[in-house]
């Protein structure tokens, strides 16, 4: 059962081991992320300059597991656009937030944006 749901942000904060970091490994066990979110982690990596095999072995040791993005959470995803828009989170962000949300779990993120978010969807901050 999946006790988080982590961003991006969250998961690149403790790959590079950033401020932060900390609030990433106290939920780190059975955390999950969106299979969106999962892209844009490894995105940043090949543009820092690993190789595809070495992003995918840096995730596959940190152990969250990839929840993939079916159509009830593009669905939901595509719906929260209207209450998100005024604060400019993309599609990954919403997608990182319809599975916290489908999932009845909190979503974990550095991104200051999501703060006071009013979704039904609890949102915590790493720093």
């Amino acid at each position: 059962m999946t006790s988080a749901v982590f961003d991006a942000s969250a998961i690149l904060a403790l790959v590079n081991g950033e401020n932060g970091s900390d609030a990433v490994l106290a939920v780190l066990d059975n955390a999950s992320v969106c299979s969106v979110n999962h892209a844009e982690v490894v995105t940043k990596l090949v543009e820092r300059g690993l190789t595809l095999n070495l992003a995918r072995e840096t995730l596959r040791s940190i152990g969250v597991t990839v929840i993939d993005f079916d159509v009830g959470l593009a669905e939901r995803t595509g719906d929260l656009r209207r209450a998100t828009k005024d604060r400019g989170l993309s599609l990954a962000d919403r997608a990182c937030l319809a599975l916290a949300e489908r999932e009845g779990v909190f979503a974990l993120t550095a991104d200051r944006t999501w703060a006071g978010l009013d979704l039904g969807v609890e949102v915590r901050l790493i720093r």
